[in-house]
């Protein structure tokens, strides 16, 4: 008379990532969302000239469009991410989260507040500018 049957959806809970001060995250795709969109908040604050801002939010935005794209599936995530588990790709957004930051108060697209020494920016053996031919 009854059926019992397995639930439709099935959740498995991985129980560790297997690196060490690394736990699992239970909802790691909208913490990597909120994330990712509290670093493109922040780097609208830094002039739209700057190569830190046009490179990471370049960055971010397609990082973002990934995790939007999946449907929930986090498997998805870490393979187009490539970059490990998905509790690596949110500490590695967190991270740049607090780079951004910084970088607003460090103000680095602004010039440097003193010219710098004649040849501080050469490299080794290299004597000729990088512009000339």
């Amino acid at each position: 008379m009854f059926r019992f049957t397995r639930p439709l959806l099935q959740q498995v809970t991985k129980k560790t990532t297997g690196i060490v001060g690394l736990a699992v995250h239970q909802n790691p795709l909208p913490e990597l969302t909120n994330t990712y969109n509290s670093t493109l908040s922040v780097l609208a604050s830094i002039p739209p000239t700057s190569v830190y801002r046009q490179g990471v939010e370049a960055l971010t935005k397609h990082k973002l469009n990934i995790v939007q794209g999946a449907n929930g599936d986090i498997a998805s995530v870490e393979k187009q991410l490539d970059e490990g588990q998905i509790e690596e790709s949110l500490d590695i957004a967190k991270d740049e989260l607090k780079l951004a930051e910084n970088m607003l108060e460090w103000k680095a697209w602004e010039p440097l507040e003193e010219k710098p020494l004649p040849g501080q920016w050469e490299y080794f053996g290299n004597t000729s500018s990088p512009t000339s031919s």
